[in-house]
């Protein structure tokens, strides 16, 4: 069983092997389907994430797993689950964020996601054969599905563990502030994983299930900076007679010269897997009721990407002389920046056990090495878990292809659209990294053996 290359079993003994090959058949299609649907039908846009988590904390409880749901205030909250080991080995977690990106609601994603919310943006699920459609259904939540039967397969499974295998989803995964409403500013950017963290669920190593059908061990990380483009406040009826400098159209032509050093950026900074870009995201600027004046200031939002080998202040400097550039080229100029949002890119060494493990996985199922996805610019709770010191890899599934779906494949449609035979797959995968790490001893592992003189 171990030498066949076709089951995703090479490499592991014999032992190892015949316990994943018991977890896999607890993985099938039928509850794959089950808990995605059960995952989009309940809404959980950033800062509301608090029933999702108690349906997965409930869910999994009912499959043997010791779960909680861990509060960040009355209407935001993460879920994890644990599996024991006898504490002779290391612990991983098995890491999903549960928010999506949009909120299913006329009244907050339009017109800034389309003309209309189609049946793909809506947290209601629809199934075609092998596909499952709605809200988050492959980005986050089909990822998080993944997760759950992982560890509920393994549970099932009844394998003697030696660290313990942690299940954990995270609120407030999505680059994101808080939404009209909320409570609290910071709902977004991490702050589910950090809370988590924070409060003792921590573990070793760290897989994070998110898009992409590669083992990742590097992510950008991102900054946000405002910039105010300083004019006149006038009146049209004046415009021939008074000084006028719009900062609406000042404001146009630095998204215009920004759009154009995104390029050279990324550029420079690309390395490794990844391919830091920037946009010019949002525009603030005038009275809408009252179209006769122009307003002394206009703001752009920017969000611009970070490689690992990228400080936020040193991209803070490089942005900044940008604008410098910009002034020369258009005098009388008037632009502030400021930087309003800084997580730094992160990397673990690919020598790293939970790499070796999660890419001898992936060429296991493939019958070939390992080939990374190069050119990435997404950024997730992974810089938040390796910035705390885990070693974290990222793998997930490939996007849904215009062949298989029945309809065009855009960006909404790819993070609303997931295959139950793509997730089986990951689910295989994820079980089969956590075998391989949560039944060792830490003395088989580099990184958690004990330095000479202190007890093992």
């Amino acid at each position: 069983m171990s030498g066949d290359t076709t089951t995703g079993l090479s490499g592991l003994d014999d032992r190892r092997a015949a316990w994943v090959a018991e977890a896999w058949r607890h993985v099938t299609g039928d509850r794959l389907r089950e808990l995605i649907i059960g995952l989009v039908d309940i809404p959980s846009p950033t800062g509301d994430e608090a029933p999702l988590a108690t349906h997965i904390a409930d869910t999994l409880r009912a499959s043997g797993c010791h779960a909680a749901v861990q509060p960040l205030d009355d209407r935001q909250a993460n879920a994890w689950a644990r599996l024991h080991g006898d504490g002779t080995g290391p612990d991983l977690m098995l890491y999903a964020p549960v928010d999506t990106l949009t909120t299913g609601r006329e009244s907050e994603d339009l017109p800034w996601a389309g003309a209309e919310l189609r049946d793909d943006m809506r947290p209601q699920a629809t199934v075609y054969d092998d596909l499952v459609v709605g809200l988050g259904a492959s980005n986050p939540k089909g990822h998080a599905a993944c997760v759950m039967m992982a560890v509920e397969a393994i549970a099932q499974a009844g394998i003697p563990l030696t660290g313990d295998l942690v299940a954990a989803f995270g609120a407030g995964g999505m680059p994101t502030n808080a939404r009209p409403g909320g409570a609290r500013r910071n709902t977004g950017q991490g702050v589910g994983c950090s809370f988590l963290l924070e409060q003792g669920v921590w573990t070793d190593y760290a897989v994070i299930a998110k898009p992409g059908w590669a083992v990742s061990w590097d992510e950008v990380g991102l900054v946000w900076f405002e910039v105010t483009v300083h004019g006149t406040h006038t009146y049209v009826g004046s415009r021939h007679r008074l000084p006028y400098d719009n900062a609406i159209a000042r404001a146009g032509e630095v998204a215009r010269h920004l759009e154009e050093w995104f390029v050279e950026y990324a550029d420079r900074h690309t390395s490794g897997t990844v391919a830091p870009q920037g946009i010019v995201s949002s525009v603030r600027g005038g009275w809408p009721r009252m179209a006769a004046v122009t307003p002394a200031a206009c703001t752009l939002r920017v969000d611009l990407r970070i490689s690992p080998d990228t400080t936020p202040m040193r991209a803070k400097r490089e942005f900044t002389a940008a604008l410098n550039d910009l002034r020369e080229k258009l005098p009388g100029l008037d632009v502030d920046v400021e930087m309003i949002l800084a997580i730094p890119g992160t990397r673990t060494d690919p020598g790293s056990w939970i790499f070796r493990s999660a890419a001898a996985g992936w060429e296991a199922f493939e019958g070939r090495g390992h080939e990374a996805i190069r050119g990435n610019s997404g950024a997730t709770d992974a810089n938040i878990l390796r910035g705390r010191g885990i070693p974290t890899v990222r793998v997930g599934m490939p996007k849904v292809g215009e062949v298989e779906a029945p309809f065009e494949i855009d960006f909404a449609r790819g993070m609303n659209t997931v295959s139950v035979r793509a997730m089986e797959k990951l689910t295989r995968h994820l079980i089969r990294t956590a075998v391989d790490t949560v039944t060792r001893s830490r003395a088989e592992l580099p990184e958690q053996a004990a330095p000479e003189g202190d007890p093992a």
